[in-house]
């Protein structure tokens, strides 16, 4: 396991991703609309191995201003997760929690709702990670970014580059009137990813 690689990983682990990816947006979307009061619908989520520099081309180019929620996770596995959404469809969702009252600046209140919503979000596929590994598995306390999508991007790509030149990318897109791309970029250090393989049976 020590010689493992992100290519090897993505061989035996794509069908897995999308698994994961397919309960935990769904259970992200039922979270959803239980806190907007109204119905979420859900388009299958795509779930994509992509090179670094081809995510910011996909959310519209590496100029698109995104909000972007960023937690650590912690317990049997470690490392870090991202919930990106474009700035004018954070301000939907955040209307729609609102009431109708959320300003255009994001000042404290609307960053304290994002923070709300990227806890539910990134709580409900973390919980479907958890329960498919029965690994103890849990969210640090969410800090809230916006910025360009390339610069929010630098993150994970600098701790990706230790590692290999892939990410792993979920894009789902909900509506209720309006269509949404939501975005969850999972980043596992290298021994969960053995970890998380190992716990499903599946031994590289």
């Amino acid at each position: 396991m020590g010689n493992l690689s992100l290519e090897q990983v993505s061989e035996v682990y794509y069908d897995v991703l999308k698994e994961i990816g397919n309960i935990g947006a769904g259970n992200a979307m039922t979270a959803l609309s239980q806190m907007l009061q109204c119905k979420v619908d859900m388009k299958v989520p795509q779930v994509k191995l992509l090179d670094i520099e081809e995510v910011g081309a996909l959310m519209g180019g590496e100029e698109q201003i995104m909000v972007a929620v960023y937690l650590g996770v912690e317990g049997d596995i470690t490392g870090s997760m991202m919930f990106l959404v474009e700035k004018e469809s954070a301000q939907h969702l955040l209307d729609k929690i609102m009431m109708g009252m959320a300003g255009k600046d994001f000042g404290e209140m609307e960053r304290s709702a994002m923070q709300e919503v990227g806890n539910i979000i990134t709580g409900a596929y973390l919980n479907s990670l958890s329960s498919l590994t029965n690994m103890t598995i849990y969210p640090t306390p969410p800090e809230v970014t916006i910025d360009m999508a390339g610069a929010i991007l630098s993150v994970p790509a600098a701790y990706f580059g230790i590692m290999g030149d892939k990410i792993l990318l979920i894009q789902s897109q909900f509506y209720d009137e309006v269509a949404i791309d939501g975005y969850f970029i999972l980043i596992p250090d290298l021994d969960s990813y053995a970890k998380i393989l190992a716990s499903l049976g599946i031994v590289i």
